[in-house]
């Protein structure tokens, strides 16, 4: 509408795919010969993000005829550079539906104003290239900043479903692009561990975190040859015992497990009471290790079972490692 009329509303009212009618304060707008520009301040509420009180700008300009609307990443946007995701290669990293709100927005007021709607979209983030940096997008070939993200356009805080659909398009570009086999971890030193084990390029590199179930029952239905899942001793445990989400709000190590596991082993009735009276996982762990029992190997066997039991057949096969909080493997079934 500055584009067209010179007048940019403000607050600026938005349709969102599901009906709902936000509004929002410009931060900034500017107009030229050719060209209009707004933009917004992303605000993350409650949903803890690096883009908290980024710059989001919009320019648009009027393209040739017949050239249709047409996306653009501006300064801060990443450019899509591997096959998998639901944008091509080659394209600006802004997914189908927010494409399909700015679509709908230039041909309702290119109608309503009875102008072309040859309009070129560039999409700008101020500092994006370096906010990018602390996401997951160079690992799914998302180069040069931030994606333009979006199905509902309603936020869930922190939400589960949304690091899994992260772990979702991981496997997706492997897939897209060949890779045999891929890693999941728990966390960094595990990852750093089983990247320099198999020298993984970051693209082979699954951002499992506590989602155990959540990749393994996409590679159920998604299958790459080979996963290796490595983590500490404490997560581990629990995928061990059955569990597939692994964080301490809800799944926690059995110690009546651990002590029954240092019986099976061959622990005296004595350290499987200490085992039952233990603090916290590594506790019994150094039990173990000092009578020379394979504990965390035992772990690792458990956790491979509890693996494949998980991918129901599926072709894939599964490696589970057990890393020491110094980035050593101390257990490693396979």
């Amino acid at each position: 509408m500055g584009l067209i009329t010179a007048e940019f509303p403000d607050p600026v009212t938005i349709t969102l795919p599901k009906g709902q009618t936000p509004a929002f304060t410009l931060a900034t707008e500017g107009r030229g010969k050719d060209w209009a520009r707004a933009g917004i301040i992303k605000d993350e509420g409650d949903d803890p993000d690096v883009t908290h009180q980024a710059l989001i700008l919009s320019t648009v300009r009027f393209g040739k005829s017949g050239s249709g609307i047409v996306f653009k990443a501006g300064a801060g946007v990443g450019m899509m550079t591997k096959a998998g995701l639901p944008i091509a290669p080659g394209e600006p990293a802004i997914n189908p539906v927010p494409r399909a709100m700015m679509t709908q927005v230039i041909e309702n007021i290119a109608g309503k104003y009875a102008v072309s709607n040859d309009v070129e979209i560039e999409i700008s983030v101020a500092d994006g290239e370096n906010l990018a940096l602390k996401t997951w997008n160079p690992r799914l070939g998302i180069i040069g900043g931030l994606s333009i993200l979006g199905t509902t356009g309603i936020v869930h805080p922190f939400s589960c479903s949304a690091w899994i659909h992260s772990i979702h398009s991981g496997i997706d570009v492997a897939r897209a692009n060949g890779f045999d086999h891929v890693a999941g971890a728990t966390g960094s030193t595990s990852e750093a561990t089983v990247k320099k084990l198999y020298d993984l390029t970051d693209f082979a590199l699954i951002d499992m975190g506590d989602f155990a179930g959540g990749m393994l029952k996409y590679l159920r239905k998604n299958p790459i040859p080979e996963v290796t899942i490595a983590g500490g001793f404490g997560k581990l445990t629990k995928l061990a015992q059955g569990y597939l989400d692994l964080h301490s709000g809800r799944s926690q190590v059995s110690f009546d497990w651990l002590a029954q596991a240092v019986r099976h082993l061959g622990g005296s009735a004595g350290l499987q009471d200490q085992a039952h009276q233990a603090n916290t996982a590594l506790e019994v762990l150094t039990l173990a290790q000092t009578h020379n029992l394979p504990l965390a190997q035992f772990v690792a066997e458990r956790a491979r079972t509890a693996a494949l039991a998980t991918l129901r057949g599926a072709p894939v096969e599964v490696e589970v490692i057990v890393i020491d909080r110094h980035g050593e493997i101390i257990g490693r079934a396979r």
